[in-house]
């Protein structure tokens, strides 16, 4: 694994945007690997359920927490843990390179690309989230969101804030401070904005006034695996990663972010909140 990622690191690493192409390509399908591998043996109900043409063409999907006794998750989870291999790490100096060289539009879909990328790698390892605690990485997408780009690296980017701050407060408070929801609301009020757009932006205003909590499920699951490999906690740093984990202390209440939004968006938040309650979005795992 440490020998496809010094291929994919040497190509994320070149001015040359066909090798960026490449580098992306190469970490989205080391991706691959992991989440799309084949049933578990220990679920022999699920192997004979399934026929074999079905178990090739549509290999099964696992959770993070059943992921642990995958030997190239185990070894790709240990490698995330250092700074050497840490693909969130290399694809966010990759993404900022991106966007310093492509304000004529010429490298959109890499930026898409890579920000697809850094979704999975944060699913995949929750520790990388601490990096973006730090204000040159939140500062890195917020200026994603300025109207300049394209609609589709605006939706990206939004999709990418939901991952980055899931359980995570300590992103959030970074996020607020960076002026994050004017970033956000600016956008959804300018008529510029398109509808698909803002339909993200409400999203995350959903996702945003929903109650915080400093360790969600997937991470005290990430923690487990953590601790089976050897490292840290689920929610810590990674090595040299700068930024420390959500913990007690760091949550806002929903009125305080009420509070918060109001500035921007007076008279919304209470149908945002209706909205919550009545049609319970994300099919209620937030709330």
């Amino acid at each position: 694994m440490e020998t496809l990622l010094s291929l994919a690191f040497d190509n994320l690493s070149s001015f040359d945007g066909s090798k960026i192409k490449k580098g992306l390509k190469q970490v989205e399908g080391l991706l691959a690997q992991i989440c799309l591998s084949g049933p578990s043996p220990s679920s022999p109900r699920k192997q004979q359920q399934q026929s074999p043409d079905a178990a090739r063409d549509h290999p099964a999907r696992k959770g993070l927490a059943d992921l642990s006794g995958d030997p190239a998750f185990r070894e790709f989870f240990k490698l995330q843990e250092g700074f050497e291999w840490n693909i969130a790490q290399r694809l966010l100096t990759t993404l900022d390179w991106l966007v310093v060289r492509g304000g004529d539009g010429q490298y959109d879909l890499l930026i898409v690309h890579a920000l697809d990328l850094i979704q999975g790698v944060l699913l995949l390892h929750p520790p990388s989230k601490a990096l973006l605690s730090r204000s040159v990485y939140m500062n890195l997408l917020l200026d994603l969101l300025e109207p300049i780009n394209c609609p589709a690296i605006q939706s990206a980017t939004v999709i990418t804030l939901v991952v980055a701050l899931n359980g995570h407060p300590r992103n959030t408070r970074v996020f607020e401070q960076l002026d994050g929801l004017l970033a956000v609301t600016s956008l959804f009020k300018s008529r510029d904005t398109g509808r698909d757009v803002k339909f993200r932006l409400t999203e995350f205003l959903y996702f945003y006034l929903t109650p915080e909590t400093p360790s969600s499920p997937r991470q005290r699951s990430a923690s487990k695996v953590s601790k089976v490999l050897g490292g840290g906690g689920g929610d810590g740093e990674v090595q040299n990663g700068g930024g420390e984990g959500g913990g007690d202390g760091l949550t806002l209440s929903v009125e305080e972010k009420k509070q918060l939004v109001d500035r921007y968006l007076p008279g919304v938040v209470d149908e945002l909140l209706k909205d919550l309650d009545t049609y319970k979005p994300f099919c209620g795992v937030l709330s």
